[in-house]
C-alpha cells in the first residue's frame, strides 16, 4: 500500500471563454487567480489557476479555456461532482450570493450530516459547497466574500462510475480508507495529510459514459511531499501493474499521471516548489508566465491570447 498520498492536490477543468472563467472563479466564488500561464501542450490556450492566498496544495482549481469549445455531456466515468469546503454556518450566505450572481443549478441537501449547496459552473460544471471545520485552512479575503464564507479550498470529490470496484480498490491501495455509505454513495478518506481528504464514489451502473468537453473535469490531483514521495509512489504503481508516464516538470510541480480502473485521469502533483517560484506573493496570478520553452514565442503567444476581462 502506499503511504505518501496527502490528500487532494488540485482539479483540472476544460472551459469555454477565459474571460467567463475568470470571473466565476474570482468574482463569484471569490477565489485569488493564482497563476495565469497556457496549456503545456497547447500553448495558445490559457491554463488558469486559483486558490486561496498562496495557492495550497488541496485549494486549487485549474482550468483549460478553449473558447468554443462543446459542452461535455455528463455521465461515468469522470469526476462528478468537484467540492469546495466553506466554514460551517456560510451556506445561506452562499445561496444568496449565488442568487445575486445569477448561478445555475443551485440546491441545498445534506450528506454524511453536512449541508451541501449544489450549483453549477460557467460551463455546466458540477459543484458543491460542503459546510466543514477550517482544520487550519484560511480562505483568500481579497475578494468581497467575507472571511467567515470564504472557500476554504476542497472538501473532495466524487467519482460517478458504472462499477465502483476497481476504483475503490485503487484508492484502498493509495491510502484511503472506506469510511461511510449512503445509498449508491460510498466516502474514502485518508488521514495525516491536508484538508481535502475525501473521495467520495457514485456507483451508477446504468448510466451512459461521459464524454468531455467544456464542463468536464480533465484529471484529479493528488498531492505528495516532494519528488522522493513522488518517485516511491510512481515505481509502487508501476510493479501494481498501473501504466504511468514519467515524471513531467509543471513549473509549478512535478506530475505523473495514469488512467483509473473507472477511466478518470489522475495526477500525483508534488507539493513543491508552489506558485510562487516566478511571481512575488502578493502579486500572485498577474502576468502571464510562460514554460521556459515558449519564451522565445511570448510575444506571438500574447498575441493569440484573448484579453481577460478581469
Amino acid at each position: 500500500m502506499i503511504n505518501q498520498i496527502r490528500g487532494l492536490h488540485h482539479v483540472t477543468s476544460m472551459a469555454g471563454d477565459a474571460s467567463a472563467n475568470n470571473q466565476f472563479f474570482t468574482g463569484t466564488l471569490g477565489l485569488r487567480r493564482v497563476k495565469k500561464t497556457v496549456n503545456f501542450d497547447a500553448p495558445d490556450v490559457y491554463h488558469l489557476y486559483y486558490g486561496d492566498e498562496v495557492g495550497t496544495p488541496g485549494s486549487v482549481m485549474t482550468t483549460f479555456p478553449f473558447g468554443r469549445m462543446p459542452r461535455g455531456r455528463r455521465g461515468t466515468g469522470e469526476v462528478g461532482v468537484t467540492e469546495f469546503a466553506v466554514p460551517k454556518g456560510a451556506i445561506d450566505y452562499w445561496a444568496g450570493r449565488f442568487g445575486n450572481h445569477g448561478v445555475t443549478g443551485v440546491k441545498e441537501d445534506s450528506f454524511l450530516g453536512q449541508r451541501r449547496l449544489s450549483f453549477d459552473g460557467p460551463d455546466g460544471d458540477s459543484f458543491a459547497l460542503v459546510e466543514d471545520e477550517p482544520r487550519d485552512r484560511n480562505g483568500w479575503t481579497g475578494a468581497d466574500v467575507p472571511e467567515d464564507a470564504a472557500v476554504l479550498g476542497f472538501h473532495g470529490a466524487r467519482l460517478r462510475l458504472r462499477d465502483a470496484a476497481g476504483a475503490a480498490e485503487l484508492l484502498r491501495f493509495m491510502g484511503y480508507e472506506q469510511a461511510e455509505k449512503s445509498g449508491a454513495v460510498t466516502r474514502y478518506v485518508i488521514d495525516g495529510g491536508n484538508a481535502a481528504n475525501s473521495i467520495d464514489i457514485e456507483e451508477v451502473p446504468s448510466a451512459p459514459a461521459a464524454h468531455q468537453g467544456a464542463g468536464s473535469v480533465h484529471h484529479i490531483a493528488f498531492a505528495v511531499e516532494d519528488r522522493a514521495a513522488q518517485a516511491e509512489v510512481r515505481k509502487a504503481l508501476l510493479d501494481t501493474g498501473y501504466q504511468v508516464t514519467p515524471v513531467i516538470d509543471r513549473d509549478y510541480f512535478y506530475a505523473i499521471y495514469f488512467r483509473t480502473p473507472g477511466g478518470v485521469l489522475f495526477e500525483i502533483a508534488t507539493n513543491e516548489p508552489g506558485f510562487d517560484r516566478d511571481e512575488d506573493t502578493a502579486h500572485l496570478g498577474e502576468a502571464l508566465k510562460l514554460p521556459t520553452r515558449y519564451e522565445p514565442l511570448r510575444s506571438k503567444i500574447e498575441a493569440i491570447l484573448p484579453e481577460i476581462q478581469e
